[in-house]
């Protein structure tokens, strides 16, 4: 009896060894973990509509909810996909007065709100021009014009992500000659007044802007000397670059070190 009690308490004490045996000899064998590029080897891309309005010059998604997106046509207005691309509805063509998106956004803080600059940016020789900014506070299902008019094109809008009612918009302003409306706009009231926190002059305006996603202060802006003509796109000049402000807008540098200098592109 005592010899049997012995082996069986010396086979007990092996047993633990043997899964981590196992577990050594699987990771010494298992092969290197496939890069992203091979990971995606397998998709292939594919047009899901809506099919008005032209090209697409603005997307945007909703926090927390994989299925849901808008879009944004340089001549269709705004739509909305419920069901990840399969169907869409237009949301925008009983309450504005032009087609021309340039740039939607959805405020993280609260779904239901989202502000869309009209206007296409990536501006060509038929380009279509907006008339300011629109704001829903039902997700699309009726909208109120918030103002910037005369800004005629807007390349981004960004929302504060703890504060629905902060918004920026970076405008281009004209594309056919000098105008003021150019530049970075704020407002802290949802729309109902806008200040220009940054410009640089009648004949440059603003191609984008960046919102850092750890701290909402700090900004990025990029800004585009162009003038459109019916024969030409005169494109670049030395007020064009990338400004930085750290205050959430009240103050901008404009960054260099390293940068190209002189006469540069669009910015985005």
């Amino acid at each position: 009896m005592s010899r049997t009690l012995g082996l069986l308490l010396c086979a007990l004490a092996l047993v633990p060894s043997f899964p981590a045996a196992a577990k050594t000899a699987t990771q010494a064998t298992r092969p290197d973990p496939a890069s992203v590029t091979e990971q995606l080897a397998g998709l292939r891309y594919r047009s899901i509509g809506p099919y008005r309005g032209g090209r697409a010059t603005a997307v945007a998604g909703v926090p927390g909810n994989d299925r849901q997106f808008y879009f944004g046509a340089c001549g269709g207005g705004v739509w909305r996909t419920d069901d990840g691309g399969l169907s869409w509805r237009n949301l925008s063509d009983k309450d504005f007065k032009t087609g021309s998106v340039g740039a939607i956004a959805v405020a993280a803080s609260d779904p239901n709100v989202i502000y869309v600059g009209m206007g296409e940016a990536p501006i060509r020789g038929n380009v279509s021009h907006g008339d300011g900014v629109y704001r829903s506070t039902d997700r699309g299902a009726t909208w109120k014009r918030m103002g910037l008019e005369n800004t005629r094109q807007i390349a981004r809008v960004r929302v504060h992500p703890d504060n629905p009612d902060l918004v920026y918009a970076a405008a281009l302003g004209h594309v056919w000659g000098p105008n003021p409306d150019r530049g970075i706009f704020r407002s802290k009231d949802g729309g109902k007044s806008w200040e220009k926190v940054l410009f640089v002059s009648d004949r440059t305006g603003a191609s984008d802007l960046v919102m850092d996603p750890t701290n909402p202060r700090i900004l990025y802006a990029g800004f585009w000397q162009v003038r459109r003509t019916p024969w030409s796109l005169e494109s670049g000049g030395p007020e064009g670059g990338i400004w930085k402000s750290s205050d959430g807008g009240d103050t901008w540098t404009k960054l260099g070190g390293g940068l190209p200098e002189g006469s540069s592109a669009r910015s985005e």
